[in-house]
């Protein structure tokens, strides 16, 4: 089994910065200074759509 067949269980958190420039996060890390919650938790593919 290589790492790209296990299952990504990472919960992500989107975020916004001052320029409305959105990205997903790593829930259980700070989140980096400019950078904003929006209030979306989930898997990565439920964040990226």
């Amino acid at each position: 089994m290589t790492p790209n067949d296990q299952e990504d269980t990472t919960v992500y958190e989107v975020v916004i910065n001052h320029e409305e420039q959105y990205s997903i996060w790593a829930a259980n890390r700070e989140i980096p200074l400019g950078w904003n919650a929006v209030g979306k938790r989930g898997s990565k593919s439920e964040r990226l759509a």
